[in-house]
């Protein structure tokens, strides 16, 4: 069982968020007192004061607590910040240029996927996602990858809430196929996209993960089908997981100079 700090409020109310963004299912107030070992009208009053700046909220149709819109939009910025620094940036520029394609760090956030940095190699062709921008989860390797590591039943929830759009020929948008591909995805570990975004464009991703395993982001590649195939996408998987495990092992630690890659 776990114990939140007694220092304090701000303590307690991070403890919260903590526990509640740790969880697999939503939370209820008692399940939340209980772990943490707060007296039930504490964690009452601190989990309201959440809910109210959105940082947690209830799960559509219950009184049980999940993160909040709020929280997930902090999150998404807080990664992407620690991402654009000096030290992440420079990785970021080493592979793109082993690669010889642009290359983009890709979070989820509010169901859609937000591009945190990129770096580009050569002039634009094709698709170009800069940080900024967002992409729907089911057309886009992030994506895929995100919606893989979802327990099954919260897996084939999400691909049955979400609006399936069919971008291109190639899209999926039937959940049942859909499905099947997550399934591939989870055992393989990365993703491929093949046109399923933008005609003519294909690409692939790989899993960015904190040093407890979960995960924080994914580093992928966008290219244009004329210059590579779907089926070379596989040579920069390679490349890209050595990357990744290097940002993995950087993403906590300060740049050493402090400062951001103006880049």
């Amino acid at each position: 069982m776990s114990q939140a700090s007694t220092d304090g409020p701000l303590d307690r109310a991070f403890a919260i968020v903590g526990y509640v963004a740790g969880q697999t299912r939503a939370a209820s107030v008692a399940e939340i007192a209980g772990a943490l070992s707060l007296p039930l009208p504490t964690a009452h009053r601190l989990i309201g004061n959440l809910e109210q700046r959105g940082l947690l909220q209830k799960a559509l149709g219950t009184k049980r607590y999940v993160v909040g819109n709020q929280l997930v939009t902090l999150s998404a910025k807080v990664i992407g910040a620690a991402f654009r620094t000096a030290r992440r940036h420079a990785v970021l520029r080493a592979v793109a240029a082993e690669i010889g394609e642009q290359c983009e760090i890709g979070v989820v956030r509010d169901n859609v996927v937000a591009y945190v940095d990129s770096v580009r190699v050569s002039q634009p062709q094709g698709l170009q996602f800069n940080p900024g921008e967002a992409a729907p989860l089911h057309c886009t390797s992030t994506g895929k990858i995100y919606m893989s590591r979802l327990p099954e039943r919260a897996r084939e929830k999400l691909c049955r809430a979400l609006a399936l759009t069919k971008y291109t020929e190639t899209t999926i948008v039937d959940v049942d196929s859909l499905m099947k591909v997550l399934d591939e995805t989870r055992k393989r570990g990365w993703a491929k996209t093949n046109e399923e975004y933008v005609r003519g464009v294909v690409g692939c991703a790989v899993p960015i993960l904190s040093p407890d395993r979960e995960l924080i982001a994914c580093l992928g590649v966008s290219v244009p089908v004329a210059r590579v195939s779907f089926v070379e996408l596989d040579r920069f998987i390679a490349p890209l997981q050595k990357a990744a495990a290097l940002l993995s092992e950087t993403i906590l630690q300060a740049d050493e100079d402090g400062a951001s890659d103006p880049s």
